[in-house]
């Protein structure tokens, strides 16, 4: 285990206890006010916030989106006044009123932070260790925007070298996502990653010895990570000096990331509420509260009480943030002039613009032929990954199943790995089997900015990632995932590899948009759709699914209204074999597209004018102004099915009281694919069958 450095530069006054003690009873006060909450994580981390945002990180308050500032992650998240109070003290926009209006109805703070409402807030947690595991993906997007714009740097040099730190607490540590995310991040060596645990030993139910008995510091010891521990000071407080000293011992460890274990008294030093699970998550109480400032030496008959000369003090942090900045300016400048080529490619990917003529190299697949969209869409990645630089990913150790791999002779690993096309900066991330923690990395990579990540498994494994899935539609993050195996249609793996509900109930997410491709070309459009829709600006970005093939279908001609979610695949014809109106219409998605096609042609040659509409994502459809939509699907047009192989829930809105649904309300079995859907009914003539009844329940 390491120790601390023998000496510190550390600059400690009254003024900064006193502003410490000002933390304190800010805490106590917000929840207080309120009336619920979470008081004693943050009174009891206070040094630990403080030396981070006033003595540590690079930071500038006035420009909280600033390309080299550090990042700060709270993965404890439902300590939020831990990071708000420091947004005020610093200068970020935040002010006393913000403070006295904790967790109520429009305030910029909320109960857990969140990004794109708060300045300064550098993604959303609450969930336990999801902000672990978003820091494991900020740190590797440092390391591969450092790739793309300035590899042959020394260590420590360049204009994109920062780190990311992170406070994470008992809870974040016991959820198994940031295990999954801390084993990933020592084996990518991740240098540029600080996790200080707040070992309080308290969590909801007491005592963490009701479910822990591990050595914590040991265990990250043996990821891979640079492990120290930083004791309490005599009285119980968190040791400021030794806070320091560690976190400075962090920062020069470059080839691996650290832990800092910190033991603190949870809501120090509130004379009966310390040490008690109640102070966790709720108010202390007007007596406990008062004789906390007194205990610090506040006036009990005050709340909110910040003297002038300790505002005065950390906004300091405003001048210190201009001139750190000043230096980083320099420094890009410099950088510009040497490299005037990356420097132009700096300027295109900060403004989310995409190389010219990428469009071009788009495939566009042959009709007639069957193609499993997954492997049409590995053919886009490696067509674009020629053109996109910025466009990166990889898999949760399913790549050749996924066809995720954009570069098969660059794989981001670490210096060292011994693997053939192992790159720090390669385009190729392996994410092992860790679903959830590959979910909450690319959020991490999509929150730091200047690249595109996509990441991909089985559909049917999204249950695993869903909670980060969720958090990326919260924060409107253009991530991508690929997700293949969609339906029982990858076959003999049976039931438990067989998605049946998964699209249903990922597209209830609120902004993630489902993308179910019905053949090569649609798979191709939809990933320009994709990158095109691309934007870090909060609320205009979103996620997307992909969910895709295992099994060939039938490739049909490009259409461009297949960016629109929904579009006219073939037009109902009369019996001259000119177009005609509908009399029932088909709405297919995915692999069952060529069912409803099927379907068609019997029910034309029955003299039934029928309309095949391809509905790769209903979120783009719903998008769509109501005179698209009922061009597409007219009102008036009453017959109509919806085939998809999965639960029905999506489609009802759509066929309506007459129309009819062939879908699968059940699980699947082990057989090959063309039997599965032979015996679930996914056929064509089920569909004309269904489309038959739909018709007949039209005009009764």
């Amino acid at each position: 285990m390491s120790t601390k450095p023998t000496t510190t530069d550390l600059q400690w006054t009254e003024l900064d206890q006193r502003a410490v003690d000002t933390v304190r009873v800010l805490a106590a006060d917000a929840v207080q006010k309120v009336g619920n909450g979470h008081p004693g994580t943050a009174m009891s981390l206070a040094p630990a916030a403080y030396t981070l945002f006033q003595k540590v990180m690079r930071h500038d308050p006035a420009d909280a989106e600033w390309t080299g500032r550090d990042r700060f992650v709270l993965s404890a998240g439902h300590s939020s006044l831990t990071l708000y109070i420091q947004l005020y003290l610093a200068g970020y926009g935040l002010e006393l009123d913000d403070l006295k209006a904790f967790r109520t109805w429009g305030s910029k703070t909320p109960g857990h932070p969140e990004y794109g409402h708060t300045t300064g807030v550098e993604t959303t947690t609450g969930p336990l260790g999801q902000g672990v595991a978003n820091a494991v993906g900020m740190a590797m997007a440092a390391r591969y925007e450092r790739g793309l714009f300035d590899p042959e740097a020394a260590p420590g040099t360049s204009p994109f070298d920062h780190m990311v730190w992170v406070v994470a607490g008992d809870g974040c540590l016991q959820e198994g996502i940031s295990a999954e995310a801390s084993s990933l991040a020592g084996h990518q060596k991740l240098g540029n990653l600080v996790v200080l645990w707040d070992d309080n030993h308290i969590s909801i139910e007491g005592d963490t010895e009701t479910a822990v008995s591990e050595d914590t510091l040991k265990r990250y010891e043996a990821y891979g990570w640079h492990v120290q521990r930083v004791d309490q000071l005599p009285s119980g407080d968190l040791d400021a000096a030794g806070l320091y000293e560690a976190l400075q011992a962090a920062k020069a460890e470059t080839g691996r990331p650290s832990f800092i274990a910190a033991r603190s008294i949870i809501a120090w030093p509130a004379p009966n509420a310390q040490n008690t699970e109640a102070s966790h998550g709720s108010a202390l109480g007007d007596e406990e509260v008062a004789a906390t400032k007194k205990v610090l030496g506040f006036d009990p008959e005050k709340s909110f009480e910040v003297s002038d000369e300790v505002i005065s003090h950390t906004r300091q942090a405003l001048d210190r943030g201009r001139e750190a900045k000043a230096e980083w300016e320099k420094s890009l400048a410099a950088w510009r002039t040497a490299n005037p080529e990356r420097a132009a490619e700096f300027d295109r990917i900060s403004a989310g613009e995409l190389p010219t003529g990428w469009e071009d190299r788009l495939p566009v697949f042959e009709p007639g032929k069957s193609v499993a969209t997954r492997a049409a869409s590995g053919k886009v990645l490696q067509s674009l990954g020629e053109v996109i630089p910025e466009l990166w990913g990889g898999s949760a150790d399913l790549a050749g199943s996924n066809n995720t791999t954009i570069d098969k002779t660059s794989s981001f690993l670490p210096a060292g790995n011994p693997l053939p096309g192992a790159d720090p900066y390669g385009r190729t991330i392996h994410f092992g089997i860790r679903e959830h923690a590959m979910a909450a990395a690319m959020n991490g990579i999509a929150l730091h900015g200047h690249t595109r990540i996509y990441g991909g498994t089985f559909l049917v494994f999204s249950d695993y990632m869903r909670n980060a899935v969720r958090l990326s539609a919260l924060m409107h993050l253009p991530v991508t995932y690929v997700w293949t195996h969609d339906s029982i249609g990858l076959g003999e793996d049976g039931p438990t590899h067989q998605p049946v509900e998964h699209l249903a109930s990922l597209r209830a997410i609120p902004g993630l948009n489902i993308v179910r491709p019905a053949d090569a070309n649609e798979t191709s459009i939809a990933w320009r759709e994709i990158l095109r829709r691309y934007t870090k600006v909060f609320g205009k970005g979103a996620p997307h699914g992909l969910a895709l093939t295992r099994q060939g279908v039938p490739t049909y001609e490009a259409n461009e209204d297949a960016a629109k979610g929904g579009y006219v695949l073939f037009e109902a014809e009369g019996p001259d074999g000119q177009n005609a109106a509908p009399q029932v219409l088909l709405i297919g998605t995915g692999s069952e597209v060529h069912l409803a096609v099927e379907a068609r042609e019997g029910l034309q040659a029955a003299g039934v004018p029928t309309r095949v509409v391809s509905m790769p994502s209903v979120e783009w459809f719903e998008e769509q102004d109501q005179a698209y939509k009922d061009s597409v699907l007219p009102p008036s047009v009453k017959a109509r099915v919806a085939v998809e192989a999965g639960i029905g829930l999506t489609w009802h809105r759509y066929v309506g009281d007459a129309g009819r649904i062939v879908s699968l309300e059940h699980f699947g079995a082990s057989a090959d694919a063309k039997v599965l859907f032979r015996e679930f009914g996914f056929t064509g003539e089920h569909v004309a069958a269904a489309a038959r009844e739909s018709l007949a329940a039209a005009t009764r």
